[in-house]
């Protein structure tokens, strides 16, 4: 429910009336809220430019001031060590950054809550100007604020070119001056009284309007509606992409259909007329059959060499399940040309790359035994 408060004028009257909407000026009071944003105010307005000297930067030092032993004293190597009068400081301050990142919509919702605090205490105020006419007077904006409240701490919101306002208020105490869009929690708070022209009001209100304080209004149901009108045309493009892509397929799939059915047909009428019914001897067959499934993974790891292998005659490429060719006993590492003979130390951890029949295929591929066993090759030559 928004309220309605009068509107006064420079000259001590009043001047109609005007509302200050709920959604900004009626809010329930968050005091979590608006302590976090005032601590986040304050450590923002911190220079934080404090330093102090570690006994690295202070000038001098770089002698050790006397021997280590022998003299009964503590051992020291510089005179600006922290123990020592003009040297470095241990542990003191530096330069440091002390802002907090405070979002948005909880700054906004701490000045709506610090405003309705103080417009259920009667501490907002509206005025239509600060003079009467165009001339700058420090001692007619004293009165008009004095008629307002007189409590000490004021804050006057005023438009950036109401420059005549700015000029009448500055050099008043204990009067805090500040624009529409500067408005904040902290000088909400830290003041007694809030006063706005209903120039700087209205301005205020229309940044409301648009979001720039975060109500409900604005921050939930304006979003919403530029985002599914967006989202309805990419949901239905690849929708439509699927319904062309099936119709697609199944027209594509019909006339397959239709060729593996007359194929079908034609081939078992060709069946019946040319061949009559079997006769029930097929046990036999079926038995046989059996038998040569079973014998079948035995057969697998024998594979006939190719007429040119990989590395030439007499080599053969790895099985699939990474076993010994039949007739291929000799291992060959094409990465290295070295091939290994069985019964070797490291035959069995090579992995094949390739396989020879024998060694003079290997040796006919550029391949060469390890130099451990060449000088044994050579010994058992002579």
């Amino acid at each position: 429910m928004s309220t309605k408060i009068k509107v006064r004028t420079p000259g001590g009257g009043t001047d109609g009336s005007v509302e200050l909407p709920a959604e900004v000026f009626d809010v329930a009071a968050n005091m979590p809220l608006m302590h976090q944003v005032v601590i986040g105010q304050l450590a923002a307005a911190r220079q934080g430019t404090h330093s102090t000297k570690t006994r690295g930067d202070v000038r001098g030092g770089g002698r050790k001031p006397y021997r280590q032993k022998g003299t009964g004293r503590a051992r020291q190597g510089s005179i600006r060590s922290p123990q020592f009068a003009g040297g470095g400081i241990a542990h003191g301050p530096h330069p440091r950054d002390y802002s907090q990142k405070t979002p948005k919509k909880m700054k906004a919702a701490a000045l709506r809550s610090a405003l309705s605090d103080r417009a259920r205490s009667g501490r907002v105020h509206v005025i239509s100007g600060v003079v009467d006419d165009q001339t700058p007077s420090t001692k007619s904006a004293r009165t008009v604020v004095a008629a307002l409240t007189d409590r000490p701490r004021v804050l006057v919101v005023i438009s950036r070119e109401d420059q005549v306002a700015w000029l009448s208020l500055r050099n008043l105490p204990n009067v805090h001056v500040i624009a529409p869009d500067q408005l904040n929690t902290y000088d909400v708070l830290v003041s007694e009284d809030v006063v706005f022209t209903t120039e700087a009001l209205n301005a205020f209100l229309a940044m409301a309007t648009r979001g720039r304080l975060g109500s409900d209004a604005t921050d939930t149901d304006a979003p919403t509606k530029p985002a599914a009108k967006k989202a309805a045309p990419r949901a239905a493009k690849p929708a439509a992409a699927k319904a062309v892509k099936v119709e697609a397929v199944e027209a594509a799939a019909e006339p397959k259909a239709a060729a593996k059915s007359t194929t079908k047909a034609a081939s078992k009428a060709a069946a019946a007329t040319a061949e009559p019914k079997a006769e029930p001897k097929a046990a036999e067959p079926k038995a046989a059959e059996s038998k040569a499934a079973a014998k079948a993974p035995a057969k697998a790891r024998v594979a006939k060499a190719p007429a040119e292998g990989p590395h030439g005659a007499g080599s053969h490429e790895p099985l699939p399940d990474g076993g010994e060719p039949e007739g291929f006993p000799i291992k060959g590492n094409a990465s290295s040309m070295l091939y290994h003979l069985p019964g070797t130390s490291a035959y069995k951890r090579t992995v094949a790359e390739v396989w020879f029949a024998t060694e003079k295929d290997a040796k006919a591929a550029g391949f060469q035994l390890p130099p451990s066993q060449r000088s044994a090759a050579k010994e058992k030559k002579q």
